[in-house]
C-alpha cells in the first residue's frame, strides 16, 4: 500500500516559495483507500491532543499547565504538518455530510481562561506576509478551545466511519484557522515557559556572582602579563 505523506524531493533540492508551491498539489497519492492508514494515525493524535486539553483544563494540575500544553500544541502541529504536505484531500460526497451538534468547548475555554489568567492574554502578527503585518491581540483560552472545536469536528466524521470526510475536514481547516492559530498558541506558550526559566535565572543572586566570577575569570585569562611590554615596530 502507498504512503500518501511520502514527498520525493531528494538529492539537495531547495524548493522556490515563491514559484513551487503555486497551485503545489503536494506529493503524489494513490486510490482513496491509501488513506486509511493515515487518516487513523491522524486521528489518534487528534484524539490524544483533545482528551489532553480537556484533563489540563480541568485545573487537577495548575503549575504543569503551561508546559503540558507546550508539549500538546507541539505534537498535534506535527499531525497538521503531515496533512499540509500532502496534495488536496477530495472528500467522497460533493456535500459534507451533517455531524450533528458542534463540539461545546464553552467549558474548557471559561476553564483554561481562570487557568491561564496571568500569560492568558498575548499579542501576534496575524499574517507575517500580510502588506503590512498586522499585530492582534487574542487569548490562549480562545485559541485552543477554537483548535479543539476544528479538531473534534472531523473526529465526529472519522467515528462516524466517513475517513476521507475526515481527513478533507482537517486538513482544510488546518490551512484556513486550527493551523495558523495552534502555531500562534505555540509561540504564546514557548514564550511563557522562556521568561519563567530565563528571568528566574536572571533574579538569582548567586547565580549573577557566579557570573562575575566567571567573567572575570576569563578577563584574566586573556590579559597580558603585569610587566609586559610590547614590541614597538622598527
Amino acid at each position: 500500500m502507498s504512503d500518501p505523506t511520502t514527498a520525493n524531493w531528494g538529492g539537495g533540492y531547495t524548493p522556490d516559495l515563491t514559484t513551487d508551491f503555486a497551485g503545489d498539489e503536494g506529493p503524489p497519492v494513490g486510490p482513496a483507500e491509501d488513506w486509511g492508514d493515515f487518516a487513523a494515525e491522524i486521528a489518534d493524535q487528534v484524539e490524544s491532543f483533545v482528551l489532553a486539553v480537556r484533563e489540563i483544563a480541568a485545573g487537577e494540575s495548575p503549575e504543569t499547565a503551561v508546559s503540558l500544553l507546550l508539549l500538546q500544541v507541539s505534537q498535534v502541529l506535527l499531525a497538521g504538518g503531515r496533512l499540509g504536505a500532502v496534495q488536496d484531500i477530495v472528500p467522497d460526497e460533493r456535500f459534507e455530510p451533517d455531524t450533528g451538534d458542534d463540539a461545546d468547548v464553552e467549558g474548557i475555554r471559561s476553564s483554561l481562561g481562570n487557568l491561564l489568567d496571568p500569560v492568558d492574554e498575548y499579542s501576534e502578527v496575524f499574517d507575517p506576509y500580510g502588506e503590512p503585518p498586522e499585530v492582534v491581540t487574542t487569548t490562549l483560552s480562545d485559541d485552543l478551545a477554537d483548535v479543539v472545536s476544528d479538531l473534534v469536528h472531523g473526529l465526529q466524521h472519522y467515528k462516524a466511519g466517513r475517513h476521507v470526510e475526515a481527513l478533507w475536514w482537517w486538513q482544510f481547516s488546518y490551512l484556513s484557522n486550527w493551523g495558523s492559530t495552534a502555531s500562534a498558541a505555540l509561540r504564546a506558550l514557548q514564550s511563557v515557559v522562556s521568561h519563567v526559566r530565563l528571568d528566574a535565572l536572571a533574579d538569582d543572586p548567586e547565580l549573577a556572582v557566579e557570573d562575575r566570577l566567571l567573567a572575570e575569570t576569563a578577563a584574566s585569562a586573556v590579559a597580558p602579563p603585569q610587566d609586559f611590554v610590547p614590541r614597538t615596530a622598527p
